[in-house]
């Protein structure tokens, strides 16, 4: 199964859920936001969302500052 990840190609051996990418991709914990094909994705729906073949993320991280 094939997905983009901010305009990146990635292979995944088998299907996935949205939380089980994001904790693979080091990101669990992090203040994210998902787009998934042009729609933001709740938090509370990452464990429930099982990625497709084609699916194109976007995933963006919140910086603080001052």
């Amino acid at each position: 199964m094939q997905i983009t990840v901010n305009g990146e190609a990635r292979d995944l051996p088998v299907a996935q859920t949205l939380a089980e990418l994001v904790e693979a991709l080091g990101l669990g914990g992090r203040r994210i936001a998902v787009e998934r094909n042009g729609e933001i994705v709740p938090r509370s729906r990452y464990a429930a969302t099982v990625l497709d073949d084609g699916d194109e993320l976007l995933i963006v991280h919140a910086i603080g500052g001052g």
